[in-house]
């Protein structure tokens, strides 16, 4: 943390933990009471609102869209802002949009956080996989105030392709790590001291590894977007960061196959993995059922393999419906 974000942690100001999931369900566990609100950009990875609801809080969306890069901003916070708004959620590099935050929006959202008291939840996993010049920003890394009232969430399953190790760990305050502690003692434990000791190495080492990852990543994410693009019916953003591309697929909502229709992006997620035979995410999990998530966590070949029976699928929806 203090070599890729300027931040210094003493021992007892952080927890690892079986997963970066791990490290956010023990912080809603201390940090959420029953009928606080939680402000969440939406689009959003699933798990967030799910945890909110499970510990008795309140998710509270905050829309975004294209046209504000999937990104919110501290004047549009404002508007959601009540007595009872708790904490608030922010994903840079985001899943599933693939949105990267730039320092100005950051600090303007540091000083609204600072001055109604709340505590930044900042969801960094993906903080390596950013393109075309950009620098991933920390909101933790803009001063003391904002330190000290931030808990960080990352782990090793994106950038060293370590999911299956199960580390993810969180960085902030004594007192909310501490308490994380003691729940997370009364219920996994540690995690294995396996695995900690390959995540030392990765953290230690893997610049060498992940360096040229987000190189090729570069190349998988032109391929997916130029491809993606010239679909008839499909747009979508080019995403700044993480590993996938976030389509608007709205204009294919109504559409018919056969006895089909497509009412959703689920609809439309089940009939391509039907006919094309290709798997993809819808959006509505993610707060966005005009939506659907393609990765290109995958080869070139099959990215274009892919995408190409998507056309090939979205093509026959055309027809019916023309």
């Amino acid at each position: 943390m203090i070599h890729d974000n300027h931040l210094e942690y003493a021992n007892d100001e952080i927890i690892v933990s079986c997963g970066a999931k791990h490290s956010l369900f023990n912080l809603m566990q201390v940090l959420v009471n029953p009928g606080d609100e939680v402000l969440i950009p939406s689009p959003y990875w699933l798990t967030y609102p799910d945890q909110v609801r499970l510990h008795g809080g309140v998710p509270v969306f905050i829309p975004t869209d294209e046209q504000t890069g999937f990104k919110t901003t501290a004047a549009q916070l404002t508007q959601f802002l009540t007595p009872r708004t708790k904490a608030l959620v922010i994903n840079s590099p985001s899943n599933p949009t693939g949105a990267v935050y730039d320092q100005a929006t950051l600090e303007a959202i540091a000083e609204l956080a600072v001055r109604h008291n709340l505590v930044v939840i900042s969801d960094e996993i993906y903080e390596h996989f950013v393109y075309d010049g950009r620098a991933h920003c920390s909101i933790a890394s803009l001063g003391e105030e904002i330190k000290a009232r931030t808990m960080v969430i990352n782990g090793v399953s994106k950038a060293f392709a370590m999911t299956g190790w199960r580390i993810g760990y969180a960085a902030g305050p004594k007192p909310l790590i501490s308490a994380m502690g003691m729940i997370q003692s009364q219920s996994t434990s540690n995690p294995s001291s396996i695995a900690q000791k390959a995540a030392i190495g990765a953290l230690r080492e893997g610049r060498d590894f992940y360096a040229p990852l987000v190189k090729e990543f570069t190349e998988r994410r032109g391929i997916m977007h130029t491809q993606l693009t010239t679909i008839p019916g499909i747009s979508c953003l080019k995403p700044d960061g993480a590993f996938y591309g976030f389509a608007n697929v709205s204009a294919l909502i109504g559409a018919r196959f056969s006895d089909q229709s497509m009412t959703s992006s689920s609809q439309i997620a089940t009939y391509l993995l039907h006919e094309a035979h290709v798997a993809i995410v819808p959006g509505d999990p993610f707060g966005a059922p005009t939506h659907i998530r393609i990765s290109y966590a995958t080869s070139r070949e099959k990215i274009k393999t892919g995408l190409d029976r998507i056309r090939l699928a979205v093509q026959k929806l055309q027809t019916v419906t023309s």
